[in-house]
């Protein structure tokens, strides 16, 4: 069985350094489209009360 932990761990250690260093910085691209997506949620969401709004009226003359 220790033979056992060992071969995991020789496997698991350089595999988390691995994945640790190609954390890669976020480029001037990956920060343009995060600042669209976050527009485009919030105009959605102001389309939705629109859409509510005029249901509402429509509902209620």
């Amino acid at each position: 069985m220790p033979l056992r932990k060992v071969l995991v761990s020789a496997i698991l250690i350089p595999l988390a350094f691995t994945l640790t260093a190609c954390k890669e910085k976020e480029g001037p691209a990956e920060k343009a489209g995060r600042e669209l997506d976050k527009a485009a949620a919030a105009v959605g969401k102001q389309l939705e009360n629109v859409g509510e709004r005029i249901q509402g009226a429509v509902s209620n003359p």
